[in-house]
């Protein structure tokens, strides 16, 4: 029984060199410079789209109002149209429809260049004073980097953490605490 494994071990050894032996030497592999042909549509599978950040470089202006949704037409007039988003529970990841609500923002931002905007992090009562800054700190840089990665220049936007010390519903329930867990825009010229 021994001299049968050692056998099989001694062909898969060879077996092995000779595979590498065969691999070495020669021409190294031809790296692809084009870009490659975009994967098909997933609709056709049946699944959506994820929106992917575009970069629309520095010159980019659209029309003004070229789309961005009523709400935002309407919330300009009354001074910021940027609504805050909300993130889950000890959570700094950004969900689909706060993703939807910042690429709103980066158009908007992108018609107004003069314009800087303050992100903050807010968190809920629950947890630690050190904690909750640290968790508001992460969900102000999600939120910033994410506008950052739609063009809007890094330049023009500040992050900070307020935690759990400004509280938009002061309420002890569920839905205040889901209402304080979110970043919140101060727009400024």
């Amino acid at each position: 029984m021994r001299p049968h494994r050692f056998t099989f071990l001694l062909s898969a050894l060879s077996l092995a060199a000779l595979a590498l032996a065969a691999c070495g030497g020669g021409r190294p592999p031809v790296v692809a410079t084009a870009p490659m042909d975009p994967p098909p549509p997933a609709e056709a599978e049946g699944t959506a789209l994820t929106p992917q950040p575009v970069d629309l470089g520095p010159d980019f202006r659209p029309l003004e109002g070229e789309g961005l949704s009523e709400d935002y037409l309407a919330a300009e007039k009354e001074g910021n149209p940027l609504r805050d988003i909300h993130f889950g529970y000890d959570r700094a990841t950004l969900t689909p429809e706060a993703q939807a609500i910042l690429e709103q923002h980066a158009l908007w931002l992108q018609t107004h260049r003069d314009v800087r905007v303050r992100v903050e992090g807010h968190c809920d009562e629950r947890g630690t004073v050190e904690y909750n800054l640290a968790l508001g700190d992460q969900r102000a840089q999600v939120a910033r980097e994410y506008l950052v990665g739609l063009g809007v220049s890094p330049e023009r936007l500040t992050a900070v953490s307020y935690g759990k010390e400004r509280p938009l519903d002061r309420g002890g329930s569920e839905a205040a605490w889901s209402r304080n867990c979110r970043a919140h825009f101060v727009v400024s010229r």
